[in-house]
Formats: structure tokens, C-alpha cells, sequence
């Protein structure tokens, strides 16, 4: 067998495994509401802020406007912001006349071994514990717009016998960089995550989508807290980890709840991407070459053995193919053209190098930077 046919064989049965056997993870299914439970819960919304002026108000104004029939309220943590966040987060409260449902507090300074992320959530924790303990926490960011349901539907949905319940909101997607590759970020987070799987008590494989996680404080204080977790990049996927080690998970879509964070540029979405791939490989540099050898063979072999003749050509179309329809299924969620789906392989080397780039920065001491924090991980 020539090479050409062995590796367009080989992708074509990784595709097909991938299209059968991996959970469906292209099919971004939005589960139906459950029941409402017969008594509402108590809920702590804790919602880390660092430099989010344009985008806190919309956020804490969906969040005191939910439809939820129990005990709620918000502690938003300013996280060193210099924008004016607090205020701002303040002062949307006020025309609401719900001053009194939201709590500001600044954040002490990070202690080293903590990501900056996990030490605002924390220090949230530490201010509802303050004000009576709560049955349930909603961890949120402050660009998350939050439709006036979702607390509810999601608290319903944990009474039903989970410890966790996340949504993957619907993020961002206008400008072309956006149109181009958000979808795509998606598609390969369920590829490596099939939400089913996360949900499904016989797996091990857990996740979570940090814009929008609800768990029972009991689960939370079993675990150890964020000090369990403190020097996590990818804090929202540990933290589904820990969880789910003796606990459910359950991992959703929605196309309500949205994302108000825009990348208008293609290097925007490449920052995204490189603050945390090499992190999700385990800044590991065995792992980092096998990536690039896997995803070299899935989505670039299928194109690079097409202009070859007979059965190679044949079994490459098939693998292209493939992998094209179950891209379809997210294009569609985005409301995308279809057409745009045989450009995943292009998509596919772009996150390829992005990840590349990401362990380059890693070495260079500038991983997992934000808003100008280094990750500890990365420092030299």
C-alpha cells in the first residue's frame, strides 16, 4: 500500500470514528427545561470583573432582572479593574432600584500559586459566607448576558440530582474573524469534551463552561474549594474534574445566553487560543507533538493526498466529506452558510499553529496572559 492510501485511509477511519463513535459532539442539541423543583434553592451569583467596563452593566443588569422565584443575589469581585467597573456595575444596579441585591467587593492581592481568575471567585466565595451561606453558587463572568430564565432553568436542572450544570453560551459571532472561527472553537471543544459523555455518570470525562457553571455548595466545599484548584489555566474544566469525581455533571447549550466578548480580529481570536492550548495539553511537549501529528493526519492529510489519483484520492474525498458534515450542524447553530464547511481543514491549521504558539509562549515565559497578568505557570 503506498503511503498516500495508508494515511488517507487512516483519516478516513479516525473521521468515521469521530463522526460514530465520539458521543455525536457535532450535534449542539439545547436540552429542554425540566420540571421546577418543589422548593427554590438559595443562589450566590459570583461574577470575577477585571477591567470589564463595557460590557458589566448589560451582565449584572441580566442578572438582576432573572425570572427566579427563590433567594438570590450577586456578589460581583473587582479584580484590580482601572476601567471604573465597580461603578459601573454599581450604578446599573441602582437603576434598577436593586442596589441592595448586588455586593462589590475588591479583590486582595493575588497570592502567588493562584490564578487570577480563581482568587476573584474565591474571594466571591468569602464574601457570600459572609452574608449567610447559599445552597447554590452560579459562577459567571461579566460579559455574559443572561436571559431572564436561565437561573431558574438551571437550578431546576440541578435539583434533578446533578452537582454541577453549565451552559456553553452562544458566543460572539459578527465579524469575519468571528464568522471564520468562533463556530470552530466551539466544534473542537465538543470534539474533545462531547457534552453528552460530560454528562453521562459511566465516563470519566468531565467539563465545563466557565462563562456559566451552577453547583450545589456542598459539592463545592467537598472538593476543597478553589484551593483545590488554584493554579488551573483551564479552571472551568478542573473544576467539572473535580466534581464529577464522586458527583454529576451536566453540560448543555443555549442559544439565549450569550456572550458579549468581540473579537473583531483574527488576532484577537488567536490570542484566545494560544493564552490556554498549551495549557490543555499539560505543557507537555510529548503531548504538543502528537497533537500536531494527529491533527496533521485528521485535517490536513484529506487535503494534501486529494490531487492524488485513484483509491488515495477516493479515500481522501471520503474523509474530507465526513468531516465537513459534521461541521455543518454548528455552522447552522451560528445561523453560518454550510458552504463554509470544507474550510475546516484551513480553520483546523490555524488553531493548529495557534496552539504552536501558545507552547512558544509558554517557554518564553508569556503563557497564559491576561489583561496584562501572567499565568504563574509561565514565569521564568
Amino acid at each position: 500500500m503506498s503511503a498516500g492510501r495508508f494515511f488517507a485511509l487512516l483519516a478516513l477511519l479516525i473521521w468515521s470514528y469521530l463522526a460514530l463513535g465520539r458521543g455525536l459532539f457535532w450535534l449542539p442539541r439545547v436540552a429542554k427545561p425540566v420540571p421546577a423543583p418543589k422548593a427554590w434553592p438559595k443562589v450566590t451569583v459570583v461574577v470575577p470583573a477585571r477591567d470589564e467596563a463595557a460590557t458589566v452593566a448589560a451582565a449584572v443588569t441580566s442578572l438582576l432582572r432573572q425570572d427566579y422565584p427563590g433567594a438570590f443575589s450577586i456578589v460581583l469581585v473587582d479584580d484590580h479593574s482601572t476601567d471604573g467597573t465597580a461603578q459601573i456595575a454599581r450604578d446599573a444596579a441602582a437603576a434598577l432600584g436593586l442596589g441592595e441585591r448586588l455586593q462589590v467587593v475588591a479583590a486582595r492581592p493575588l497570592p502567588e500559586g493562584w490564578t487570577g481568575k480563581l482568587w476573584a471567585l474565591a474571594e466571591g466565595v468569602v464574601a457570600a459566607g459572609a452574608a449567610g451561606a447559599p445552597d447554590l453558587y452560579l459562577f459567571t463572568d461579566a460579559d455574559i448576558e443572561h436571559h431572564p430564565r436561565n437561573l431558574a432553568e438551571l437550578v431546576a436542572r440541578v435539583e434533578t440530582g446533578y452537582d454541577l450544570a453549565s451552559l456553553m453560551v452562544m458566543l460572539h459571532c459578527r465579524s469575519a474573524a468571528e464568522r471564520f472561527l468562533i463556530p470552530a472553537f466551539v466544534y473542537f471543544f465538543a470534539m474533545i469534551y462531547p457534552f453528552g459523555w460530560c454528562t453521562d455518570a459511566r465516563k470519566r470525562i468531565a467539563a465545563a463552561a466557565g462563562g456559566c457553571i451552577l453547583m450545589r455548595r456542598a459539592a463545592f466545599e467537598r472538593i476543597g474549594g478553589f484551593e483545590a484548584i488554584k493554579g488551573e489555566l483551564i479552571d472551568d474544566c478542573a473544576l467539572a474534574r473535580a466534581v464529577k469525581h464522586g458527583g454529576r455533571t451536566w453540560l448543555g447549550f443555549t442559544r439565549e445566553t450569550r456572550s458579549l466578548r468581540v473579537y473583531p480580529t483574527l488576532g484577537a481570536i488567536w490570542n484566545m487560543i494560544a493564552r490556554t492550548a498549551y495549557a490543555q495539553l499539560g505543557y507537555s511537549v510529548l503531548l504538543l507533538l502528537g497533537t500536531i501529528a494527529a491533527l496533521t493526519v485528521t485535517f490536513v492529510v484529506p487535503i494534501a493526498v486529494l490531487p492524488a489519483s485513484g483509491l488515495a484520492a477516493v479515500l481522501a474525498l471520503a474523509a474530507w466529506a465526513i468531516m465537513s458534515a459534521t461541521y455543518v450542524p454548528m455552522l447552522r447553530f451560528y445561523g453560518l452558510s454550510v458552504l463554509r464547511a470544507p474550510l475546516l481543514p484551513v480553520i483546523a491549521v490555524v488553531y493548529l499553529a495557534a496552539t504552536v504558539a501558545s507552547a512558544w509562549r509558554h517557554w518564553r515565559g508569556r503563557g497564559g496572559e491576561w489583561k496584562g497578568r501572567v499565568s504563574w505557570h509561565s514565569q521564568p
